[in-house]
């Protein structure tokens, strides 16, 4: 009840059906975009059992950091302190450094995840595409079943075609230069080859 009739600019729609077209013409490039979502599937499984993994050796390491800090502690009160500490830094710096490296792996994780995001959501508006490139092509056949004019989308510069009748077995091409020629015009002239 309250829906709106909304006015469709027919050039627009056919010139963004022709761009559709254009896109979509490859079944490899959506072939590939189904191949990087699975492998994106299959890093951000493998990247999140690394993460779980990366996790648990970050706490162990936190862990060992915090046993050698009282280590550290406990040796400064003995005698021969020198080589434990120099011992406990070499654990420690050898800690710092997987650390970082845990950090830099779990960024990593992160930025993988925000790709595979990207690529669904890629995924997603290739499927919307698809189907409005669909009804698209139902729409114009409906068109051209309707009127019996098929039209040349090819070149966007003129307006021509096809009129076709399929009871005469009749088939007469059609061209418009919409410089040269009224919207009205055109129509009109159309109008009369179609009543022939």
């Amino acid at each position: 009840m309250g829906e709106q009739v909304h006015a469709i600019d027919v050039q627009e729609v056919i010139s963004y059906g022709d761009d559709l077209l254009k896109l979509l013409k490859s079944r490899k490039d959506i072939d590939g975009l189904t191949q990087s979502i699975q492998g994106a599937k299959l890093l951000l499984s493998s990247c999140n059992t690394d993460y779980s993994n990366v996790q648990n050796l970050l706490e162990e390491n936190q862990r060992q950091v915090e046993t050698c800090t009282q280590e550290i502690s406990k040796a400064r009160d003995e005698s021969d302190l020198e080589p434990v500490q120099r011992d406990l830094a070499d654990k420690l710096l050898k800690e710092k450094i997987l650390l970082e490296e845990l950090r830099a792996v779990n960024d990593e994780i992160e930025d993988l995840e925000k790709q595979r995001v990207s690529v669904e959501e890629r995924k997603e508006a290739l499927k919307k595409a698809m189907k409005e490139e669909l009804r698209l092509q139902k729409l114009l056949s409906m068109y051209a079943s309707m009127t019996n004019l098929i039209p040349d989308l090819s070149d966007e510069s003129k307006i021509s075609g096809h009129i076709v009748d399929r009871d005469k077995k009749r088939i007469e091409k059609f061209e418009f230069d919409p410089l040269k020629a009224s919207s009205s015009e055109i129509c009109n002239t159309l109008w009369k080859a179609m009543d022939q």
